[in-house]
């Protein structure tokens, strides 16, 4: 572990007026680099800013680069949200939602949603058709999807936890019929196969910006972060890649959301904001936030924007880089 991520650097954010950012001052304090390699990636004069307040479990933060727009899902209340870049305007996007978790949108340009509600992996068509991408796996009903990825070839990667059907809350309770796992819809046939099933619950996922690695969190035991090399339509070389605590504290988190950006850098939602992790598991830097944040996606008209769901509001950052791929 690089020696600056052993300062004695608090978790809690500074204290500051988030109806009203712009008399805060420059740099941010809570964009914090905890080893050099992180400054690269700081804008000197910038600040963290809150969009929206009001969600009660915030998720799935996906860019439309054709829009300027982003969507993302509030869990509990059934619904998707919708932040226009050209006056950071706010609205209800879609009601109900099917109690979607991850979106993303695929290479022609159309949303993915995993829902809860469905148990499935949903396509919205420009028609306004909704198409089941994913529902059942051999004869059963998948658990609850979660989050999702796209890839060059057509092929559709998400995870399967169980927390949609847990309760009432997220979605409906229910029996479990699988056992997670994270899985492929290949981009021709349609046909699902098991990426892994190595996980207690698999949640986040994101590939490297080349392609050959997908990342995998998994917020059950053991609580980490998995990476594996890609061979074709498999996996191989599955290991752990990082295991979370919160630094200043070492106080043990967990990785939910994570996106990589151009350099391979892993942007993960993680208390106590944000922490990023170079492609060869150091931790550089860290985004504190006052809420917990569940996911991360990169947008903006040049993609160097961080937005991060977290609980119950919506954030972002301008950063110096670029998200490796779209949404």
């Amino acid at each position: 572990m690089a020696a600056a991520q052993q300062q004695n650097i608090s978790p809690t954010p500074a204290p500051r007026n988030w109806a009203d950012p712009q008399p805060f001052v420059y740099p941010d304090p809570d964009v914090i680099a905890l080893d050099r390699r992180f400054r690269k990636y700081m804008v000197g004069n910038t600040v963290i800013r809150r969009h929206y307040f009001g969600t009660l479990w915030a998720e799935g933060p996906a860019w439309n680069g054709v829009g300027r727009y982003l969507v993302w899902s509030d869990i509990p209340n059934n619904r998707q949200m919708r932040f226009l870049e050209e006056d950071s305007r706010v609205s209800e996007f879609r009601n109900p939602s099917g109690y979607s978790n991850g979106n993303t949108f695929d290479f022609e340009g159309r949303q993915l949603s995993c829902e809860h509600a469905g148990r499935r992996v949903a396509r919205y068509e420009y028609n306004g058709t909704v198409t089941a991408v994913a529902e059942r796996f051999e004869g059963k009903r998948f658990n609850s999807p979660n989050d999702i990825v796209v890839h060059p070839d057509g092929s559709i990667w998400f995870t399967d936890p169980t927390y949609g059907i847990g309760g009432n809350y997220e979605g409906f309770k229910a029996n479990s019929e699988l056992k997670t796992a994270a899985y492929r819809v290949d981009g021709k046939s349609g046909q699902i196969t098991i990426v892994s099933d190595e996980f207690e619950q698999p949640n986040g996922i994101c590939f490297s910006p080349d392609y050959k690695k997908v990342y995998i969190c998994d917020t059950g035991a053991p609580r980490d972060i998995k990476v594996f090399d890609l061979d074709g339509a498999k996996v191989r070389n599955g290991k752990r890649f990082a295991q979370f605590d919160i630094p200043g504290t070492g106080e043990p988190t967990i990785a939910d959301g994570i996106r990589c950006d151009a350099d391979g850098n892993l942007w993960c939602g993680a208390r106590p904001g944000v922490q990023i992790w170079t492609a060869n598991a150091e931790r550089i830097g860290m985004i504190r936030l006052p809420e917990t944040c569940a996911n991360v996606c990169f947008g903006g008209i040049k993609r160097n924007r961080l937005f991060m769901a977290a609980s119950e509001s919506l954030y972002s950052v301008y950063v110096m880089t670029t998200g490796a791929h779209i949404a």
